[in-house]
This record gives structure tokens, sequence and C-alpha cells, in this order.
């Protein structure tokens, strides 16, 4: 019956994946079968976490997210947990040789969104764009490699510049939600008044330096996850290029996106490319 509750735990991780992220779903379905249930695992972890220190407002955020730190640590212990998310990432962490550090450190970069608002230093900044972000490119990373450890080694640096890339993306699409609703904002000595056009360039020009790094990465691959994580690279590629195209200005003031058929259209070119061993 542990074998039923497991299957069950999963499902429950992958509809949190189909109804929280429609791109990072899609991009997990390119994935080989033989690894995407621990992705919708991994997202499953991250996501719920990620909820209760940014949307749970008229709830004590902090005694919830202390909870669940609290439940994640008994189900490694036990290795089950009545709460399925976690009951799932648990078996991943288990079957990946997912280090306990990686876990810890997205722990603290979520426990600093319920009391930091402002990223002063580089360091600061980059401590959490670690935590939040690199960090789970390396749990996913632990999947692709299947136990490969001299592949993971070779690989993070990489994982870890496109884990970067991601975030840095969102952070500059979300700038106007992040500060108004959340009253945050992650770019050092940036803040949302002075945000301008040679602001918004700077940041750009950091994130291509983390996406040409990436890329690299991405043509070593393996052969399960190659494919998928091309895709994701491109869609995120593609919002940059919007970025770039819209003005600081309405940056402010709404959220920017990719329109279904855009996200089509990176999913055929990347399929065309990947066919044609062009990756």
């Amino acid at each position: 019956m542990k074998d039923f509750y497991d299957n069950v735990s999963t499902e429950c991780s992958k509809l949190v994946t189909q109804r929280y992220s429609t791109s990072f779903s899609l991009g997990t379905r390119l994935l080989s079968n033989s690894i995407r249930s621990h992705i919708y695992n991994i997202y499953g972890f991250v996501r719920f976490a990620d909820e209760i220190v940014d949307s749970f407002h008229s709830y004590n955020k902090k005694e919830l997210f202390e909870r669940f730190v609290d439940d994640l640590n008994h189900s490694l212990k036990d290795q089950i947990s009545l709460n399925p998310i976690l009951n799932s990432f648990q078996r991943t962490v288990l079957k990946c040789n997912i280090d306990k550090e990686l876990i810890d450190a997205f722990l603290k970069s979520m426990e600093q969104d319920l009391k930091k608002k402002k990223y002063e230093s580089l360091k600061e900044y980059n401590d959490y764009i670690y935590g939040s972000a690199d960090v789970v490119g390396l749990m996913c990373l632990k999947v692709f490699v299947s136990g490969d450890n001299d592949n993971y080694n070779k690989l993070k640096p990489y994982a870890m510049s496109l884990g970067s890339a991601f975030q840095k993306v969102n952070f500059l699409r979300d700038l106007n939600d992040d500060y108004k609703k959340l009253n945050r904002v992650y770019f050092p000595g940036i803040d949302y008044g002075s945000f301008d056009e040679d602001a918004k360039k700077n940041i750009m020009i950091d994130i291509e330096k983390d996406f040409d790094k990436a890329l690299k990465g991405i043509y070593m691959l393996p052969n399960n996850s190659k494919f998928g994580v091309y895709a994701a690279y491109k869609y995120y590629k593609r919002l940059l290029i919007k970025l770039h195209k819209t003005s600081y200005l309405q940056i402010k003031n709404k959220r920017v996106r990719v329109p279904n058929y855009q996200k089509v259209d990176v999913l055929a070119r990347s399929y065309v490319r990947y066919r044609l061993n062009i990756l």
C-alpha cells in the first residue's frame, strides 16, 4: 500500500506543477519518462515553500514555514510524510542522493523572504539567488546525471548559471508585483524609484552572461534532459527579448508575459534542433 500512496503523492506534485506553472510543466513533459516524476517532486516542494512566504498573507507565515520545515525534516528522517508533497520530495531526495546542503540553502533563502525587503550588497543578492534558484538547478541536475558524480561536478557551474539567469529574469519581469504586493526589491543598489533604462540595461547584460555560460552546459547534458532544459532556456530567452523591447516604465507598471502561441513556437523550434542533433 505504501507504493500506492507514493504514486498518489507524485501525482499531487505533478498537479501542483501543472496548476502553478504551465511553462515549467511543459518543459518537464519534454524530459525522459525515467526522470520526469522526480522533477515534478522537486517543483512541488519548492512551489509550496515559496507559496508560504509569498502568498499566505492572512496567516502566520513564519509559523507555517517553521512547521513546513519541521515536517520536511521528519519526512527525510522517517522516509514518509502524510503531506503528499513532502512524501514525494523525500523519495526523490533519497533516490537521487540530493545533498541536504542544497535543501538547507533553499530554505534559508525562502526564510529571508519572510523578513528581508531589500538587498543592499552584491553578496546578499548572490547568496539569495544561490539559495532560491541555483540549488534548485543543482537538485534537478542530480536527477539528470543519475548518480554520475563526475558528470554532476562537471556540469554544476553551468546549472547554477542557468538557475541564476532564470531567477534574474523573474526578478525583472516581476518588478512591479514584487514591489507593490510584497514591498520587495531584489536588485542591489536599485530601488523601485531609481529603476530606469540604464539600470534595466545593466541587469540585462548580467543576465546575458549567465545565459551564455548556461548554454554550454546544456549541450553537455544527458539525452534524458537536454531537450526539456533547452526548451526552458529558449522560453526564458524569449522572455528576456520581450523585456528588452519593453520600456523600463512599462516593466514598473505591468508583468510582461510571453503569449501561448510564442511558447508553442519556442517548443517547435527547439524540437527541430533536437531532432537534427544540433543541440
